[in-house]
């Protein structure tokens, strides 16, 4: 990390250059999680997985109508793809291959991060794991057939390059400016991130709804949208890489490798010292535990509109459009209320509602796009504030001086509960082939993130943090 000392003897104005470059990269990689994530991938895959399943189980009716009647075709043993020698539901894949793809990530982050610490290059590492992670997904545009496998492979690639790159992306931000800007320029690249994503979205919403008029089919539509995330984020990744520069780095007493494997020790000791900070310990297995809930809802919504409620995409895309819209509005108000309210209530109330959310989704009717729009308007009420004020808290209870390392404990943590989340989707789908019991199911994270959170006393557990008390929480 570049010391305070060498920041102050760069000009502000070569500071503020340096930013300029670096808030293009969220711009560059957001469509990747808004398009390919959150919209097309998971209801294209799915139906992809189908007649994979279709083609080797029931070859005597014609794909198109085992698609659109699998789960009346399914019995048995029947209906299912081979997944490295398991059987998989269709409807299960999308979660399997995002699971995998988050344990890829833990394992690989620490490593990430020890590389560019070590080395300096962060630079180079930046620009390898972005374009890796957007040429795979422009590989996305050949995903059609029964080419599921193809499209696991190459999402799998893709966000834990995507992952990858964000860490180093991280990275730089206490190089590029000093400890007072910080917080401006972090919410900075957030919200242009935000912008970025929402404007490619917008467009391909465009294409998706008015393909027939462009002289295009569905399918081919969904694989221009998902290719395109990936060269949107290839030509914006040339900004911050022309803009960003890298560091002089300390002498290191061990090599590259030998500073891998010194990061997962220092890794070991930051958890094992928690035992001296019980409040800090407890908040964060609660944030830990709700915040998978948050995530998991967000990640799967696009798959459950389509399988449970048998909406189609143009629904899906405007309900997300209006999320990412409204979510700037609804951690406004949040933040106003914690002003008022106290933190601590505001995100347990938050917590409820998500609560509420999880439950009222199991009874949305087949068709009822104003039914889905509502509950996408409630999640995008409390969305950014939920987790904007867990981190704000989060901030009150860690040791000062020790930031970094406790917020990279919180991320590498905030994979693997990822992990856990995903999972459950995955094997709830798996053994109840429903989509509405594996969203009830999240229930249970938001009620033990409640119940740990309420139990947490923060007066108490920011002053074993060694820090002063806020005059509300």
């Amino acid at each position: 990390m570049t010391s305070p000392q060498v920041i102050q003897r760069e000009t502000p104005e070569a500071r503020r250059r340096e930013r300029r470059g670096w808030y293009w990269y969220d711009w560059a990689n957001s469509a990747f999680y808004t398009t390919v994530i959150s919209v097309f991938l998971g209801p294209y895959l799915i139906p992809i997985a189908k007649t994979a399943a279709c083609e080797s189980d029931f070859p005597s009716v014609p794909v198109d109508r085992c698609v659109s009647d699998f789960d009346t075709l399914v019995t048995g043993r029947l209906g299912y793809v081979d997944v490295l020698g398991a059987d998989i539901r269709p409807a299960a894949y999308f979660g399997l291959i995002l699971t995998v793809s988050t344990l890829v990530q833990i394992l690989l982050l620490p490593v990430v991060g020890a590389l560019a610490d070590h080395t300096g290059r962060k630079r180079e590492l930046l620009g390898g794991f972005a374009y890796f992670g957007a040429l795979a997904t422009m590989g996305l545009f050949f995903l059609e057939g029964d080419r599921y496998v193809l499209g696991g492979v190459l999402f799998i690639v893709a966000n834990v390059s995507y992952g990858a790159s964000v860490v180093v992306y991280d990275s730089f931000l206490p190089q590029i400016s000093t400890p007072d800007e910080r917080d401006a320029v972090s919410s900075r690249g957030w919200a242009i991130g935000y912008f970025g994503g929402f404007l490619l979205l917008a467009l391909n919403l465009v294409l998706y709804v008015r393909h027939d008029s462009f002289g295009v089919a569905e399918g081919m539509a969904v694989r221009i949208c998902m290719m395109s995330a990936g060269l949107w984020w290839a030509i914006f990744t040339i900004i911050p890489l022309l803009a960003l520069r890298n560091r002089p780095v300390p002498a290191h007493e061990t090599t590259a490798l030998g500073s891998v494997g010194g990061s997962f020790r220092q890794l070991g000791r930051t958890i094992s010292e928690l035992r001296r900070y019980p409040g800090t310990l407890l908040f964060l297995v609660a944030y830990l535990i709700y915040n998978d809930g948050v995530q998991t809802v967000i990640g799967n919504s696009a798959v459950y509109a389509s399988e449970a409620l048998k909406l189609g995409q143009t629904t899906q895309i405007i309900a997300i459009l209006m999320v990412q819209i409204v979510a700037f509005g609804g951690a406004l108000l949040l933040g106003v209320l914690a002003r008022r309210l106290g933190t601590k209530r505001v995100v347990l109330a938050s917590l409820v509602v998500w609560i509420a959310i999880v439950v009222v989704a199991v009874f949305l009717q087949e068709g009822a796009a104003g039914q889905f729009f509502a509950l996408a308007f409630a999640i995008a009420i409390v969305l950014g504030g939920t987790q904007a004020l867990s981190r704000s808290l989060y901030s009150q209870v860690i040791p000062s001086g020790r930031e970094a390392e406790y917020f990279s404990l919180l991320q590498i943590s905030d994979k693997g509960s990822a992990f856990i989340g995903s999972l459950t989707i995955t094997l709830a789908v798996q053994f109840t082939n429903s989509y509405r019991i594996a969203i009830v199911s999240l229930v249970v994270f938001f009620v033990a993130g409640f119940l740990m959170l309420l139990a947490v006393n923060l007066p108490k557990a920011i002053r074993q943090a060694g820090n002063e008390v806020p005059a509300r929480l």
